[in-house]
């Protein structure tokens, strides 16, 4: 069978062209040919298609083999040109040689003529094979370079002995070093590590893999100082690089910066044990660095501590006459004071809103004395200025001794408050040291008190509602929404906040009927408002204790009836932590009120320790993202987040947001380009009563 054979002839003679055809039909080939003699044809031939060799005659009329040679080396390099003549020199065999002909033949020598053809198809062949090697060998090399060059990881390579001899930007970046800088210097100096908890040199990875020849992993305490001295947590890992041979010729180490997801993870731990607006240990780091040192002094008859508990005087003064701002830098003030009076061993933690705690390592009674009082006379000499206007705050202070018999934390922490409201009882302003007659009297004029008082606003209906304005941050919904707040008029005719009261009604089962209170009152007011056009949306709050009440919708079932309520104006709050603790009641009551065609709304979200994992399984219409992430978002990036990611679960879910807290324009401009649907706080607007009327003091602070 005949091999195929593209050939371009350049030949004016016939019998000579003819010759050369038998030649190579005879040697097996079936030429593909097209025959030229002139510089026209030559060039139209070469564009038509590629050839596989080129045989040209030397002499002919008007046109010459060198000038054909010529015209194919313009445009191809590697094309086969054999000369073919038998009037050529030797000057001219050479001089066409040194422009680019592969091979010359005497046409009176015409075996060599297949021989050659065969020689330079040959070589053609391995010329395109190394040709195509090479450029697939490029085109990895680049992508390599480009992927490289792209990564967000760190990578360097070395010799066999260490030395750099490649990394990519990011390398470059963190290190401080340049590819050029590096090249060649040993990898320890252009890339030291330390651990980060002994600040120890730490032996590169990329070393002990050229030692063992394995792979190595470091991704603990791992710091990498720079060139400029900057210092940055790194996870990093090396490889040896092996040649055919299997001999390590060298190693890549990859490296990949987590400064800011450590950064990120010391901030959140910080936020976990700590007071956002103080700086100081939070409730919970209090109580758990309480039941440590409580381990340690068991079983040690001679160690002594003790605890302090502050509370502070007026502090309801100035934030209800200046504002949630003015009590905030007030409490950041104290703390400052606090701080620098209180021993360097000791434990100093804001407990609550005004309530400070202070944990006193290794002192005894006589000793704790002294510092509480020195505590007492730092907070009589604060004076506090806000704009125009001059505070005095006093505090008081119980202390309970700990030793190795004391119970337990919660002992500690509820003896400490029991003594902190003796100390108050008595006359405020004073140290009171904790005594066992204390409970009982802390329980009969704390609890109990506000038990009574409770139940006999119910009897003479001194509950008032307050309503803010729930503002839309979006354009597509212009739905008036408020949310129904509560207050408790007391004897004297004084607005009394419902931080004052419901701890204690939630204490001794009164929420149940306090929250049935509320669905009258508001319910009436709803049943004459819609008569009036009024079509917003109230939001009324339940407690938890009413997530257990199995026939509270069916209560409210017949108050809808009865006032002919639109179940769509109604939309029932209750708190994320009320939810987690009552989930399946919680689940019963939010679909039980849905079929009625109320809506819900899940308060303070994000305050809770779970939140994402149970919301899907709560069909809830909004999320109120609690006030504590909102007010400082505008400063704080991690409350930022939070808010953000809030935000972004509650629209995958398909439920709206409303952030709480909302005081200045800052925060409400960040909310808006976020996402969040709604907005509540004094920046646009202050609780109001429902309902006015001459009984009624407004009150403008408490929200």
């Amino acid at each position: 069978m005949s091999t195929p054979l593209d050939l371009l002839l350049v030949e004016d003679n016939d019998d000579d062209a003819e010759l050369l055809l038998v030649k190579l039909r005879r040697a097996g080939y079936e030429p593909r040919y097209t025959r030229v003699d002139s510089e026209a044809g030559l060039r139209e031939a070469l564009r038509e298609r590629n050839w596989q060799i080129v045989v040209s005659d030397y002499a002919m009329p008007g046109f010459t083999g060198l000038k054909a040679l010529g015209i194919l080396r313009e445009s191809d390099p590697t094309t086969p040109f054999i000369l073919v003549s038998g009037t050529v020199g030797e000057e001219t065999a050479v001089e066409a040689m040194r422009t680019g002909a592969n091979d010359y033949i005497m046409k009176d020598n015409l075996t060599r003529l297949v021989p050659a053809i065969e020689r330079e198809l040959r070589e053609a062949r391995e010329r395109l094979d190394r040709h195509r090697a090479e450029d697939a060998l490029y085109q990895e090399r680049e992508r390599a370079l480009i992927t490289l060059h792209s990564i967000g990881d760190g990578v360097i390579t070395t010799d066999a002995e260490g030395r750099v001899d490649y990394m990519n930007p990011v390398a470059e970046k963190v290190t401080g070093w340049t590819y050029g800088e590096a090249q060649g210097y040993p990898l320890t100096e252009v890339l030291p590590l330390i651990d980060e908890a002994t600040r120890r040199p730490m032996e590169s990875p990329a070393d002990i893999s050229l030692r063992s020849g394995r792979v190595v992993n470091i991704s603990e305490q791992c710091l990498l100082v720079n060139r400029n001295g900057q210092e940055f947590h790194i996870e990093d890992s090396a490889a040896p690089i092996f040649d055919r041979d299997n001999r390590i010729i060298g190693a890549v180490l990859v490296f990949h910066d987590i400064t800011r997801e450590r950064r990120m993870a010391h901030q959140m731990t910080w936020q976990a044990t700590h007071d956002s607006l103080t700086g100081l240990a939070n409730r919970n780091e209090f109580a758990d660095r309480l039941a440590g040192l409580l381990a340690g002094t068991a079983g040690n008859g001679r160690q002594q501590h003790a605890l302090l508990y502050l509370d502070l005087d007026q502090f309801k003064v100035v934030n209800d006459t200046c504002g949630h701002a003015a009590g905030d830098e007030l409490l950041k003030q104290l703390s400052r004071a606090l701080r620098g009076s209180v021993p360097a061993n000791a434990a100093l933690a804001r407990l609550g809103g005004d309530e400070f705690g202070v944990l006193l390592e290794n002192v005894s009674l006589e000793q704790a004395r002294e510092i509480a009082d020195r505590l007492l006379k730092v907070i009589g000499e604060f004076t506090f200025q806000w704009q125009e206007q001059r505070f005095d705050v006093g505090v008081s202070i119980g202390l309970v001794p700990i030793q190795h018999d004391t119970q337990n934390a919660s002992f500690v922490l509820s003896a400490a408050d029991v003594a902190c409201y003796v100390a108050k009882d008595a006359g405020r302003n004073r140290v009171h040291v904790y005594e066992e007659s204390d409970i009982n009297l802390g329980e009969r004029h704390s609890e109990m008190h506000w038990v009574s008082r409770i139940k006999l606003a119910l009897e003479e209906d001194r509950f008032i509602l307050y309503r803010q304005t729930i503002t839309p941050l979006q354009d597509d919904d212009t739905t008036p929404h408020y949310e129904l707040l509560l207050r408790l008029q007391d004897e004297d005719g004084a607005i009394v906040p419902p931080g004052a009261f419901i701890p204690a009604a939630e204490r001794y089962n009164l929420m149940n009927s306090v929250d049935r209170w509320v669905i009258d009152a508001a319910f009436r007011h709803l049943s004459t408002a819609r008569q009036q056009g009024d079509e917003g949306i109230y939001s009324l709050n339940l407690s938890g204790n009413s997530l257990n009440d199995d026939a509270l919708p069916e209560y409210i079932q017949q108050k809808i009836s009865e006032h002919h309520i639109h179940p769509g104006q109604l939309c029932f709050e209750i708190t994320e932590t009320a939810a987690v603790f009552n989930l399946d009641k919680a689940s019963r009551m939010i679909h039980s009120l849905k079929q009625l065609g109320c809506r819900f709304s899940l308060d303070d979200f994000g305050s809770g320790l779970s939140s994402f994992s149970y919301l899907k399984n709560l069909p809830v219409d909004f999320l109120k993202i609690d006030g504590s992430f909102v007010k400082d978002m505008n400063t704080d990036p991690m409350n930022r987040a939070i808010v953000e990611a809030i935000h972004q679960v509650g629209h995958a879910l398909s439920i709206r947001t409303i952030a709480e807290f909302v005081e200045n324009q800052a925060i409400s401009d960040l909310l808006h380009e976020i996402g969040v649907d709604f907005a509540q706080g004094y920046h646009y607007s202050k609780p109001q009563p429902l309902e006015t009327g001459e009984a009624v003091v407004p009150v403008h602070r408490e929200a």
